[in-house]
């Protein structure tokens, strides 16, 4: 089979033409736009299907330049950290708590239905823990980091299950926040709740959400002066032995640089345009996710780890529509949370915010909500995750 290399720049305009084809599908065909599904994974299944049928075929592999890819997460997550002024932090207060509790109890749940069901079907528990959290919450770097640890405990092939795992959590996770936001907000009428900006907390001046050409320049050095410094903060992070997402560093980085402009009066952070930036690199890093998606991995999974699979898509539907949406207040930003929860709970906190995005381009803004799963999603999820992982692994052996 002949298999063809696609460069950086080639990618690059892949995942562009995938938006736009994700886009005109979204328009053309109702149920996308009434489900809110994401135009980069509407656009990108399409392209993987395509690529997963010329692979069984014999015909042509496509392989990515991912180099993009890593670029966009960083950049869009490092735009998120910018919007995590210290009102906004302390206006999480028991929101924050609370959403953190339902993050950990998702872990621990994921794990116990991993490894209850593994010995029900007379497996190992720590193949089992393969389709637990470290490819759900964790995602593709988890599963990276915590597939070879599992090899070292005689778990063959525990990398290429968990990379599976998490290609097939991205999928799930990226088309059912949006038809379980939806459904909630409809079934219970909580348009009627949604709450505008409360000016009290997030007051900002109009000219820091004001828009001019001539300052998306300075905007862009300042989401890579904070990139930039976040390499540092990230290694010295690593240097604890735990596993953190590579954008961490980046992400607390522009938080200080934000709050010394806020309240220093020194730097004028412009926001407006860093949002706009942070939302391009959004959309192109999903679509080179999705057009990376090797979908015939899925299909290498023997019939235990697939039924182990279904077991974590009922799990997390349950657990967003009812869980989440009660503890969470039942109301509009609650449902925006609960199709957030399904992005980050089963495939990558980025998956989550397009979930959102998706959410309230139909309906109207959370401001909750996208100040929460950032949060909890970036900056938690995967130090608590690694903890809980490790856990379970030392317990299991």
């Amino acid at each position: 089979m002949k298999t063809l290399n696609v460069d950086m720049y080639q990618t690059l305009a892949a995942a562009v033409g995938v938006l736009y084809l994700g886009g005109f599908l979204k328009k053309k065909i109702k149920f996308l736009e009434t489900f809110c599904i994401p135009a980069p994974v509407v656009g990108g299944i399409v392209f993987a299907l395509l690529s997963c049928l010329l692979h069984g075929l014999g015909i042509v592999e496509f392989q990515f330049d991912e180099t993009l890819k890593t670029v966009c997460m960083v950049m869009f997550f490092t735009s998120v950290g910018f919007q995590a002024n210290l009102k906004v932090l302390k206006a999480g207060g028991k929101s924050l708590v609370v959403f953190l509790l339902c993050l950990v109890v998702l872990i621990f749940t994921q794990n116990f239905v991993a490894v209850g069901i593994s010995k029900l079907l007379g497996i190992s528990p720590l193949v089992g823990m393969c389709t637990g959290s470290i490819p759900m919450v964790g995602g593709h770097g988890t599963s990276g980091a915590f597939g070879t640890v599992l090899e070292d405990f005689g778990i063959k092939g525990a990398t290429t299950v968990c990379t599976a795992a998490a290609t097939f959590g991205l999928i799930i996770g990226s088309t059912m926040g949006g038809p379980i936001g939806r459904r909630l907000i409809l079934k219970h009428d909580l348009l009627k709740t949604a709450v505008a900006e409360d000016p009290s907390i997030l007051e900002e001046d109009e000219q820091k959400h004001h828009r001019s050409v001539s300052m998306y320049a300075p905007a862009a050095y300042q989401l890579a002066i904070a990139m930039g410094i976040g390499t540092v903060l990230s290694w010295l992070l690593s240097m604890t032995g735990m596993t953190f997402p590579i954008y961490i560093g980046s992400m607390i980085a522009a938080a200080f640089m934000r709050n010394i402009g806020e309240y220093g009066g020194k730097i004028h952070i412009h926001m407006g345009e860093i949002n706009d930036i942070g939302g391009i690199c959004l959309s192109l890093f999903l679509g080179i996710a999705m057009i990376t998606l090797q979908l015939w991995q899925l299909a290498e999974l023997a019939l235990p780890m697939i039924i182990l699979l279904l077991a974590q898509v009922v799990l997390m539907a349950m657990f967003s529509y009812f869980l989440v949406y009660n503890v969470m207040g039942r109301d509009y930003d609650a449902a925006v949370l609960a199709a957030g929860t399904c992005g980050f709970g089963m495939g990558a906190t980025p998956n989550a915010m397009a979930n959102m995005q998706a959410l309230t381009e139909k309906f109207v803004p959370s401001i909750k909500a996208y100040m929460l799963v950032p949060i909890v999603g970036s900056m938690f999820a995967d130090f608590i995750n690694s903890l809980v992982i490790t856990a379970f692994i030392n317990f299991i052996n």
